[in-house]
């Protein structure tokens, strides 16, 4: 429970940039890293005479996201011009949607079990791209992003931490990436995100004055915007000041919000419906065809890997995290008839190797039949443990099958009955205090005996044989 002296209220406007083959009202392509300037045509850099046409595509997308966050679709919509000045925005105004949402009212489930209301998202087209020189003399606009479908998905002020802000856009980004409406790339653009923050007395039902920040480039900066902003609030109003609205910066190296405007209200940017675009009216057809390619979410995915699988809650959520990895996990399960095995190999050593060498599933040449083929060594005995680790990091940037790599590298599991049982014998004998320990009943003493027999065998012999034949000799000795 907080202690501060007031209480955070949050809400929330993440700006998805659709995954579609083309722009929101033209053919110009929707590809990301083109060279400055070079997607581009008279309808998105608002040339005189130009008309623009709606892309079917992202409505399509934009209705997944909305079944996907239990929204009502609307069955009318339609475009209006939001007049407003940006050197990056050509025409002058952004084509968006006003009093008629393509999609209302829906919800997203946090894992904490807290619901948090979606009022509404709405298509519209991004702006270009401004960018300034090092000198600081001038600025470059790239017209590329002119035109790319976006979806704005508005939050109610329901968050009241920074700490839920963020669990928030975790949860919506694990979905949106999930139904494939967008890859949500923050470093691309693909998704961004505003935060409207306000604060008032604990128990007060009543909102204060809230503040929108802008210029977020990740979920962290969000969080420290939020408790700055919260923090700025509350020391104006027990000054005796006044919260005003406003829109503001984010300078995450000064850890501090900076006035950039004071806030529009809907009638400065003159809203009114876009003349060279007709109302949709969007068909029951329509919105089945859309439900039908909604693929499983994650929060049911999570609950069939529990249920089918034997995970626990924390493997499956770390599994679902990434629909690819989530995909790999399954092949790799069924191949190798083991979801326990294949999920502690992915979730510790794949994502191991990954983490440290910031490198995604595909740079590995681990496929998952390979891993599978791993697996199955492991399980019936041809490897151990630490030789199934070794052939792990063997196959790392090796398409080498991993049978074929325990015979050249000679790694498979010994065993030998007669042979471990001399090893064993060795051991208990260069260990005498292991020894008296283990017959005072100090079971951990085992852990040296192991040790060394496990080196004699170069990390070969079979550690339950070699455990077994430990409490076989004891007695004799």
């Amino acid at each position: 429970m907080s202690t501060l002296p007031y209480e955070i209220v949050v809400g929330l406007e993440v700006h998805l940039q659709l995954k579609t083959r083309t722009k929101m009202f033209c053919a110009c392509p929707n590809r990301y890293g083109a060279e400055p300037n070079t997607l581009t045509c008279p309808v998105c850099t608002g040339q005189p005479g130009a008309l623009p046409v709606a892309n079917r595509e992202a409505f399509s997308l934009a209705m997944r996201v909305g079944l996907a966050l239990n929204a009502t679709i609307a069955r009318s919509t339609k475009f209006d011009r939001k007049n407003y000045f940006y050197p990056d925005l050509p025409k002058g105004y952004q084509i968006s949607q006003f009093d008629q949402p393509i999609t209302a009212d829906g919800s997203l489930r946090l894992s904490s079990g807290k619901v948090i209301g979606i009022v509404r998202a709405h298509l519209e087209e991004d702006a270009g791209k401004s960018s300034h020189t090092e000198s600081g003399t001038g600025s470059l606009v790239d017209l590329n992003r002119c035109g790319v479908p976006l979806l704005e998905i508005v939050s109610a002020p329901d968050m009241r931490s920074s700490a839920e802000a963020i669990e928030y856009l975790d949860a919506l980004k694990l979905l949106l990436r999930h139904v494939e409406a967008s890859d949500c790339d923050m470093e691309k653009g693909s998704l961004r995100c505003d935060v409207n923050v306000s604060i008032r007395p604990p128990g007060s039902s009543v909102f204060g004055q809230r503040v929108e920040i802008k210029n977020l480039n990740s979920f962290r900066s969000a969080g420290r915007a939020i408790d700055a902003e919260a923090a700025r609030h509350h020391a104006l109003i027990t000054a005796g000041g006044a919260v005003e609205a406003e829109t503001r910066l984010w300078d995450d190296e000064k850890g501090v919000t900076r006035l950039m405007r004071k806030k529009e209200a809907s009638q400065d940017y003159r809203y009114f419906p876009d003349p060279d675009l007709p109302p949709h009216h969007i068909s029951e057809e329509w919105i089945n065809d859309v439900r039908k390619t909604l693929p499983e979410l994650p929060e049911q995915r999570m609950a069939r890997y529990q249920r089918d699988f034997g995970l626990s809650e924390y493997d499956a959520g770390v599994l679902v995290q990434d629909k690819k990895v989530a995909v790999y996990f399954e092949e790799c399960a069924g191949l190798a008839g083991d979801a326990k095995a294949a999920a502690n190999w992915i979730g510790a050593d794949l994502f191991g190797w990954m983490n440290e060498n910031k490198q995604d599933l595909d740079a590995s040449c681990i496929t998952p039949a390979r891993l599978a083929a791993l697996i199955r060594l492991q399980k019936d005995g041809t490897l151990n443990v630490p030789s199934a680790r070794k052939i792990f990091a063997a196959m790392i940037g090796n398409a080498q099958d991993p049978k074929d790599l325990v015979a050249t590298l000679g790694l498979g599991q010994v065993n030998d009955r007669d042979a471990i049982m001399e090893i064993v014998r060795k051991a208990l004998a260069a260990n005498p205090k292991a020894v008296a320990d283990l017959r005072a009943g100090k079971q951990k003493a085992a852990g040296a005996i192991v040790g060394f027999v496990m080196k004699e065998s170069q990390g070969r012999a079979n550690p339950a044989l070699v455990n077994e034949l430990i409490l076989e000799i004891l007695p004799t000795l």
